[in-house]
């Protein structure tokens, strides 16, 4: 390992050597076509992302379905988005053949936006209701999931990021709150039914022995019955069924899990600290931990949480300034076991030039993530998401954003 830079140093994730600990984590950006295929747009940023040089590249949330889906302008796994996936997948390689290209799969479920997809659940969650899965098509969304997985491999992808974070259909199916009596909930064995079987078919099915599996997860939903909760009607902290299931994840073949929390639907601060109150960030230092003291030693811990500590200029309080920066937390967490490689994802948007700035000695001319969250909005108005600090043409849509919105509530009030 560097010594002097634990965060540049190589690591193995199944059988791929990375040039360096840094992950960039999945970010929806809304600017898929609209048959789920990435645009002129989508392949600008993978582009960059690329020539960024992360050692991991984890491309967006696509969806497996069409008919439920959280964002209007979603990429999705489905047939026919085989060509455009494979010539992103291309692009992405021909730019730089070094990062380990990952998919994140997900479904919406109960988070499926009832303006423009059909909202559907495991059972009713408060202010999130829709139509009840049965069992059968919960084997069908299985289904789905496989064939996406397998159509990864056939695009040229390194593997998958099986999506069991943020409040997604993954984590429904797993949280203490879904105790409904079906195949797919209930007891421990029922609610993690979905994801192993994902696993193990997809290990049995995908030709490629070298495919890499792993999942996104929430140790901590915030939420009663949320993911990490004691049990189906409490917030309490218990993260015991939480590191089974990574342990469950790793027999089946899991190489790689990255650590997340929240939901950002119900509980955007614990998934993504806010810059007025950045605590959540030690949080997420500590579930790192304890899922790094639960996991095998050749399994890869990715953290997350990292963007707020930007180059020490931030609102964290009671540090030192030298010691409170994204690569100072990254470099002492990584060579003190608390996690073997770091996330990061504002960040990405600011600068996806990151890492190669740090490996080539560039730290001054890196463009920090300030924590607005103006990337957030541009999301919930399922908007094309972007930097609107660092560029330009993001900083004018915002604006636009705005403007439309305050004409909207000016013509409302008088209505």
């Amino acid at each position: 390992m560097n010594q002097t830079m634990p965060i540049l140093s190589s690591i193995r994730i199944g059988s791929k050597v990375l040039s360096n600990r840094i992950a960039i984590n999945a970010m929806e950006c809304c600017d898929a076509d609209t048959n789920g295929n990435p645009t002129e747009t989508a392949f600008r940023r993978y582009d960059r992302l690329a020539r960024g040089n992360a050692g991991v590249i984890v491309v967006e949330a696509l969806s497996v379905v069409d008919e439920n889906r959280g964002r209007l302008h979603q990429l999705t796994a489905l047939a026919q988005n085989q060509k455009g996936l494979t010539d992103l997948v291309g692009a992405m390689r021909k730019a730089n053949p070094k990062p380990l290209i990952l998919w994140q799969l997900t479904h919406s479920g109960e988070l499926s936006s009832p303006e423009f997809s059909e909202r559907v659940c495991v059972k009713p969650f408060p202010g999130y209701e829709g139509r009840l899965l049965t069992e059968e098509e919960v084997d069908e969304i299985l289904e789905r999931f496989v064939f996406a997985a397998k159509m990864a491999s056939d695009c040229g992808a390194d593997g998958v990021d099986f999506k069991l974070c943020h409040g997604y259909l993954g984590s429904q199916l797993v949280r203490p709150f879904n105790d409904r009596k079906w195949k797919y909930g209930g007891s421990r064995g029922n609610r993690t039914r979905f994801a192993f079987e994902f696993y193990e078919r997809v290990s049995r099915e995908v030709k490629n022995r070298d495919f890499i599996l792993g999942s996104k997860i929430s140790a901590w939903e915030g939420l009663p019955g949320g993911m990490g909760s004691a049990g189906p009607d409490t917030p309490i902290i218990d993260l015991t069924e939480v590191l089974d299931l990574v342990k469950g994840l790793e027999a089946r073949g899991a190489k790689y899990i990255i650590q997340s929390a929240g939901n950002p639907s119900l509980t955007l601060a614990l998934t993504q600290p806010d810059k007025k109150i950045p605590d959540y960030s030690y949080l997420h230092f500590w579930f790192q931990k304890e899922f790094r003291k639960a996991m095998k030693k050749e399994t890869v811990l990715i953290g997350s949480a990292y963007s707020l500590f930007r180059d020490g200029k931030n609102s964290f309080r009671g540090v030192k300034r030298e010691e409170a920066s994204l690569v100072y937390w990254g470099n002492k967490n990584i060579s003190e076991g608390v996690c073997d490689m770091v996330a990061i994802g504002r960040q990405s948007l600011a600068d996806p030039m990151l890492p190669l700035k740090l490996e080539q000695g560039k730290a001054n001319e890196i463009k920090w993530c300030t924590g607005c969250d103006n990337c957030v909005e541009f999301l919930i108005r399922q908007k094309p998401v972007g930097c609107s600090t660092h560029e330009r043409e993001y900083t004018l849509e915002l604006k636009e954003i705005r403007r439309q919105q305050g004409n909207l509530a000016e013509s409302e009030k008088h209505t």
